[in-house]
């Protein structure tokens, strides 16, 4: 196969859209996995194909066992192949409530999403490439996963966002060291304030807050920036770094007096 085969959660909008677009532009295949119908995600896929990548739509809940198999069975069927994976798929809480009023259900439903889904959907790709490096030793394989700033950040009126994302950065780190043996990279990539359909209820607020001196460099960032961020880490770009984070935030949480 001449081109490599990515497959991105939550592909098909925002940050996941973001990276997709560097990935095709850098000449991969592109698995994009979504919960919108083939239909409501039909501009994305046409969009990313007239860059000249082949894209596939695999609809599902990463959440779900069964749905995360179909995910994999299609990315064998239509591909034959995975050399990267880019957990990017995520949910914030349907109601901001306070920690002291947080819901159960509140609590399930983010966690389900944002770590149990990514958690084991990379245990199976990781045994997947496992299986592919060792009959392909030269070529590279890895997994990036997008956290965000919230995994070090406090919001107490999204805690159960903040501890998926906490939790997902120690699932970043666990890989990287089980994969090291197997030449398989993994890193995390943890953005900052993003303009993505997530942070439109609260674009005012950061719109201030920039103005205000909250980043470095004094602006929203960008979908792009965090996927040419990925594209260069899936291009071998660190080849000594496995496991480190990456910070995409605009010097967001450098201390400074």
């Amino acid at each position: 196969m001449s081109k490599p085969i990515a497959l991105i959660t939550g592909g098909s909008r925002g940050i996941g859209f973001g990276v997709a677009q560097a990935l095709a532009l850098q000449g991969y295949d592109l698995a994009i996995n979504g919960l919108r119908t083939a239909e409501e995600a039909s501009a994305a896929i046409e969009s990313l194909r007239t860059l000249g990548a082949r894209v596939e739509y695999c609809r599902g809940d990463i959440s779900c066992a069964t749905d995360r198999k179909a995910i994999l069975d299609t990315v064998r069927q239509q591909f034959g192949a995975l050399h990267l994976l880019v957990n990017n798929a995520g949910v914030a809480p349907k109601v901001r409530n306070d920690i002291l009023e947080m819901e159960e259900t509140s609590w399930d439903f983010v966690m389900n999403c944002n770590l149990k889904g990514p958690f084991f959907l990379t245990q199976a790709v990781a045994n997947w490439m496992i299986r592919q490096k060792q009959l392909s030793p030269d070529t590279c394989f890895s997994i990036i996963t997008i956290t965000s700033i919230s995994a070090t950040v406090v919001s107490t009126n999204r805690g159960e966002y903040c501890v998926s994302k906490a939790g997902l950065a120690m699932v970043s780190q666990l890989f990287a060291t089980r994969l090291g043996e197997h030449g398989i990279a993994v890193y995390e990539v943890r953005p900052g304030v993003i303009k993505t359909d997530m942070t439109t209820s609260v674009s005012s607020k950061y719109d201030k807050l920039l103005a205000e001196g909250l980043c470095i460099q004094g602006r929203w960032g960008l979908p792009e920036d965090v996927g040419r961020t990925v594209a260069s880490l899936a291009r071998g770009d660190l080849p000594y770094s496995t496991g480190q984070v990456i910070m995409v935030d605009g010097g967001l949480t450098v201390p400074r007096l």
